[in-house]
Parts: C-alpha cells; structure tokens; sequence
C-alpha cells in the first residue's frame, strides 16, 4: 500500500461544487432588473472599501452601520437607501429604529465615505428626516462623524447644510433629540449637532468651527485638536452636555437618556413602576444636615446638595447633565413615585452655591427643556446670592441671570421650591418662589431667608456697631490705666489693653450676629408672610415633596406649549 503523500496543497475560493458551466448573466429583463436591485440594495453597505472600514476601526471608531446595531433593538428600517448621484447613500445614513421598544429617527454620517461631508442632495435628505420625526412625534438620534461640507460640490454643500439646518430647528421643541459626537467633525457638522436637544461626546473626539488646521493657517497659532475642541472644551462652555469614554459609553448614554424623555411636547415621560415607597424616610439627610451645622463652622459649612437629591430621587438614581460645568449648581433628572422630574439645586459645597453666568444659563436652558416636554421641576435653594465682581459684570451676569429668571416665570409645569439653607437677597426673588409662580414651597428648619446674608448686621444693627467702635479708644484708656495701677510697664499695659479691646468688641459683634440670625436669618417672616407652606422636617421631605408631587400631576396635562413667544430666550 503506496502511503506516499504531498502537502503541495494551493489555498483557492472557488467553490467546488459550483457548476463551472452555468452562465450567471441574467437571461431576461426581469432577471437583469432583480440581479441590479440586489446590487442597489447592498450599494451603501459596500460603497465604503475594505481599507476604508479598516482605516476606521484603526482609530477605534465603529462604521455607521455598527453604531446603528448597536443603538437599535432589531434591525432597523432604513430610508433614503440609495439617496445621490452616485446611489450609494451619498454618505448619510437615514432610518427608523426601536430603543428601549420605542420608535425613534435616526441618522449618521458615513465617514468611510467622503468623510461624511454633505453635499448639495444629502441636506435634503436630513430634512425629510427631520420632518418625519416631527410629524409623527417620535425621539431623533443623531450619530455625527462629518468633515462638514463637501468642498466639491460647491455651494449646493452649503445649501445642503442650511436645509438641514432649517429642518431641525422647525422641530426643535417639538420632539427631543439627542447627538452624538463620533471623531473629528468641522463646520456645518459641528453647527447641527448643537441644535439638538443633548449633546454627547467621547473622549478622543474634536468638534468646532474649524480645526486645527485652518487655525495656524489663519492665526498662526499652534493648538492640538483636544486643546481646541476636545470634551474638555466643549463641557466647560456647555457646547457639550455629557462626556464619556468611548462610542460604545455614547450609545449607552443615548439609551439612558431616553428613558426620561417623552416622545414629543404632548405627552409627558412615561411613567415607571416602583418599588421606593413615596412615604420613605430620608434620616440620611438630617444626618448630613446635622453633622455639617454641628461642624466649627456651623451654618456656614458647605453641604453637598446630590446627596439630598439622590435622597428625594426613586432608589437614589437621577442623570446629571452638564455635570463638569458650573458645579455651584446641579441640573438633572430623576424620577420621585415613578414620575420623571427635573432638579433644579444650589450646590453650596462649590463656591458657596453662588449663581454665576455659567450657572445661570446652565440652570436656564435645563429649566426651558424641562417646560417644553412637560417635566415638573424641583428647585432646590442653598445660595448666599448671585457672584459679584467686575469679571462677572464683564461677562454679562445681568444678562445671564435674566434669562434664569425668564425660564423660571415662563415655566408652566408642577414646580416646587425646597429651601436648604440660605436663600437672600435677588436669589431668593428669582428662584422659583411663590410670585414667580411656584406651586409649592417648603422650607427646613436650617432655612435662612432674608434680603441680606451675614453682611446685613452692617445696615440692620449700624447704630450699635457704630457705638461700639466709637467706645474702644475710651475703653482700651481704661483698660490701660488699669493695668499701669496693677504696676505694669506701659508698654505691656497698651499691648494688653489693645488686645482686651480688641477681643471685647469682636465678641460684642459676634453677639449682635447671632441676634442678628436669631431675628432675621430663619424661616419665620417668610412662614408668617405665606412665603413659605410649611417647615418640613429633613427625614419627611420624600414624603412631603412627593405627595404634593402627585397632587399636581393629577390637575395637569401634558400638552404642547402655546401663548406668546417671548422676546429673549
């Protein structure tokens, strides 16, 4: 038996069992037709080349088509299919999806082809899909990875941008939406990501105006693409809303943010069954409240205001937004009985809880957001009042802190004001109180309310402290005259008798303080002036807060908003 062998084996992708014979030209029109739809059905999938996708996953970004897989929970419906000149999608994906069994639109740019870039038809297309999101009332994603226009295509690039442009403000407002920022975009591709309603961005990404490029090329200035428009750009200025490490985190992110979004302005988010009693005891807000008073520092300790709200909040879970912005103030969303509801809060553990620009406008386009999608709003108050200054002037703080307070009186849902702590002067007339329109106010035992903080014993109390300066000279003789009858040395006698002096009147004001707390900084003005409900105890505020909660969710409709459009927003 010959067991002679040969490894001379020639690796080959034929088929073996294919018929070597068989023509595979169509033989009919019909054949010829079905053969070209196949082709078209699969142009946009495989306009992008091998290299192309491999060049993609090298800088550890998905294809457009992966993202969408990702995001959707079945394959979704796509749209547009073979939409340009060149039938292949012309660099922008359209569809319809499920998220969480819920219909949504959804687009992306295809950066395996043309970078992206819009070109004089795809504009069009964005539009149709912006206006199919509007009309049927159903949540728009948005999957942005674009070098912006398409320099060849002229103006119609342009042209296609201002289209896209128009068609997602004529939403805006009427449907939420949520962008995600995939590798490096520019222009137009920067400008209508931040029309939407949420703005995520990973690590490792660039959007802005131009990149780095044009800058030195312009400026001659040297700048790195991060240093330029990076997250850690973009989320100090609120151009982005929420970091994240990667794409895969951005995808989740979208899916999060969605469960505490209705699916247009005439519904109210859904809402979830719950197993957190609404009558729950929050003692871990006494104990915080009670071991930063009783600190050296008293009433003036900072207290970190999202550990009362993961208190207030189902299971002690909400989604901060904006969160490495401004961090004197807190926006986020939460949910209280299954109900989704925005948090509005003062976060004294930064810079007393002062409200600056940054603050003001971060708090007031939260406060629009949540007008528009019929979210009620919790406001929680812990500020020694807005930040003064010469930058603060500079930059606009008038300005900032009336659009703050435009959104708070134009806000039509349930709102509710909890007051922490301090609340004086023009904070406390802007922040959500009864004249502008609260429907329930609550002050803890800690409460401060009054036109001034500790500063006001200056004007409230000016003649004692006038007497009291005017008797040191006169009390620092005695005291010194005392001293040399005591026999000692006259130098020692003026040392100690400043110093006595000196102890005598800063004790002697530091009582008038207190006085001045006693009678002025507490809740009971603003209790016997109806400013204030009730006084509520720290460990019965989920219980309180969320009862009246539900009161005014029953008396209220979700509906879109109507009356006039206010000059400023």
């Amino acid at each position: 038996m010959d067991t002679t062998h040969t490894n001379d084996v020639t690796p080959t992708l034929t088929n073996p069992f294919a018929d070597r014979d068989q023509d595979l030209s169509p033989s009919t029109d019909y054949q010829a037709a079905i053969k070209r739809g196949v082709e078209l059905q699969a142009l946009p999938r495989t306009a992008a080349t091998a290299k192309n996708i491999q060049r993609q996953h090298s800088k550890n970004r998905m294809t457009v088509w992966e993202r969408i897989e990702f995001l959707v929970d079945e394959a979704p419906t796509i749209l547009y299919q073979n939409w340009g000149p060149n039938l292949d999608g012309a660099s922008l994906v359209t569809a319809v999806g499920r998220i969480g069994g819920r219909d949504v639109a959804i687009y992306g740019h295809d950066f395996t082809v043309r970078a992206g870039s819009m070109d004089a038809t795809n504009g069009e297309k964005l539009a149709r899909l912006f206006e199919l999101a509007g009309e049927r009332g159903i949540p728009l994603i948005g999957l942005n990875d674009s070098a912006g226009a398409y320099i060849p295509a002229g103006v119609g690039g342009l042209d296609g941008y201002a289209e896209a442009f128009t068609g997602l403000r004529k939403i805006s407002g009427v449907v939420p939406s949520i962008m995600c920022m995939f590798g490096f975009n520019a222009g137009g591709g920067s400008y209508l990501p931040r029309q939407g309603s949420f703005l995520i961005q990973p690590k490792d990404t660039f959007f802005g105006l131009t990149g780095p490029g044009v800058v030195k090329s312009v400026l001659g200035e040297d700048i790195t693409p991060d240093e330029l428009g990076g997250p850690g750009v973009h989320s100090q200025t609120g151009v982005t809303d929420f970091v994240v490490e990667d794409e895969v985190a951005a995808l989740r992110k979208v899916r999060e943010i969605l469960r505490y979004l209705p699916d247009n302005n005439g519904q109210a988010p859904s809402v979830q069954v719950c197993s957190d009693p609404i009558d729950r005891g929050t003692s871990d807000i006494d104990t915080l409240l009670k071991t930063a008073f009783e600190s050296a520092t008293g009433f003036n300790t900072p207290v970190d205001s999202s550990i009362v709200i993961q208190q207030l909040c189902d299971h002690g879970d909400f989604l901060e937004i904006q969160e490495e912005r401004a961090k004197n103030t807190i926006t986020c969303l939460g949910r209280i009985g299954g109900h989704v509801v925005g948090f509005v809060a003062n976060n004294s553990a930064v810079a007393s809880g002062q409200i600056d620009v940054d603050a003001a406008l971060k708090n007031a386009r939260f406060i629009r957001f949540c007008n528009l999608y019929n979210i009620p709003v919790m406001f929680l108050e812990d500020t020694t009042g807005f930040l003064p200054g010469r930058e603060q002037e500079h930059r606009g703080i008038v300005q900032a802190g009336r659009a703050m307070l435009d959104a708070i009186v134009d806000l039509r849902t349930p709102r509710f004001l909890i007051l922490i702590r301090n609340a004086f002067g023009g904070a406390y007339a802007s922040y959500n109180n009864y004249p502008t329109g609260a429907d329930f106010v609550v002050a803890l035992p800690t409460t401060r309310v009054a036109v001034m903080g500790p500063a006001g014993v200056e004007y409230v109390y000016k003649d004692e402290l006038k007497a009291i300066r005017a008797s040191i000279p006169q009390r620092l003789e005695a005291m010194k005259a005392e001293l040399l009858s005591q026999g000692v040395s006259d130098e020692d006698a003026q040392s100690q008798a400043q110093s006595a002096a000196a102890d005598w009147a800063k004790a002697t004001e530091a009582d008038l303080a207190k006085r001045y707390e006693r009678e002025i900084m507490n809740p009971e003005e603003a209790l016997s002036l109806g400013s204030v409900s009730q006084i509520v105890m720290p460990q019965e505020l989920r219980s309180v807060i969320a009862k009246h909660l539900m009161f005014c969710l029953r008396h209220y409709t979700p509906e879109p908003m109507s009356g006039v459009q206010r000059e400023f927003h």
